[in-house]
């Protein structure tokens, strides 16, 4: 076993205790003291955009990270010394899924959908036109449309719907087809030469499926809802003992969050968590 880690997690509600779940006390500290290991690459992946990462790591007293996958995986980020990198190698390569359009004309093909709301200005980006969409309308019906009309235009892209579930709305992305958070992960480990064996990733929401029903080693937080460990569980099938969903213990701790990604790391690296003295 290779004492390096590509250490990948989500932010809310997986590493972030804004769920409604209890955190287990001290979850945190110990997370910041496996990722302050020297093996350790720590790696946000994220639908947040780089200010609101920032913000996070701000509030929440989180460990600096190497790089951050941000925007749903449209942008990727070295992390140095305070600094910001975008990685451009990255966005040439996501951008041939374009098919020559851009995120204004992509907003034209959808503006007559009345059942989607742009979001706000920040949450947009070159590779990323998000929207959102009430609950009570039928996504999938909708999803189907707007694939039609990609296809059409000879746009390669990925339809991303999510749940906020605090606000009780529906969150959909309109990507470039690699423009995934698995592409991401997986784009970063060839780079910097990780094997898929010494990735974890660590997630709880619909826009993590992607990742924990690859062949990366992952772990769904207790936190998690019933139907995402349904649904995960499902799609997860043909990458056997891959998968691992948290369910507390480890440690005294309940699974929630940060103590869901400790119980995870533990059980594919048990080597790298028996290294931390708690």
């Amino acid at each position: 076993m290779s004492d390096r880690l590509l250490l990948c997690t989500d932010l809310d509600r997986t590493l972030l205790p804004n769920g409604v779940q209890v955190e287990s006390p001290d979850a945190r500290d110990r997370f910041a003291a496996l990722a302050s290991l020297p093996g350790i690459t720590l790696v946000y992946v994220t639908g947040r955009h780089r200010e609101l990462v920032q913000s996070a790591i701000d509030s929440y007293n989180l460990p600096q990270p190497a790089y951050a996958i941000t925007d749903v995986g449209s942008k990727i980020y070295r992390i140095e010394y305070g600094y910001w990198h975008s990685w451009s190698d990255w966005e040439a390569e996501i951008n041939r899924d374009w098919g020559g359009m851009n995120h204004a004309t992509l907003h034209e093909l959808f503006c007559d959908l009345g059942d989607l709301q742009l979001q706000e200005s920040s949450k947009q980006n070159t590779h990323k036109l998000s929207f959102y969409v009430s609950l009570h309308v039928n996504h999938e019906a909708l999803l189907s449309k707007m694939e039609a009309r990609l296809t059409a235009r000879g746009v390669r892209a990925s339809l991303i719907w999510s749940i906020d579930e605090a606000a009780a709305i529906g969150l959909l992305d309109v990507l470039p087809k690699r423009a995934t958070k698995l592409h991401a992960i997986e784009f970063l480990a060839r780079q910097m030469a990780f094997r898929v064996e010494d990735i974890v990733f660590a997630g709880d929401s619909g826009n993590d499926l992607v990742v924990l029903s690859s062949a990366i080693p992952s772990v769904l937080v207790a936190n998690a809802s019933a139907g995402i460990k349904e649904a995960v569980q499902v799609t997860a099938a043909e990458h056997a003992g891959t998968l691992y969903i948290a369910r507390g213990g480890f440690l005294g701790m309940n699974g929630n969050y940060s103590a869901g990604i400790l119980e995870g790391v533990a059980h594919f690296h048990p080597g790298i968590t028996g290294m931390l003295k708690f």
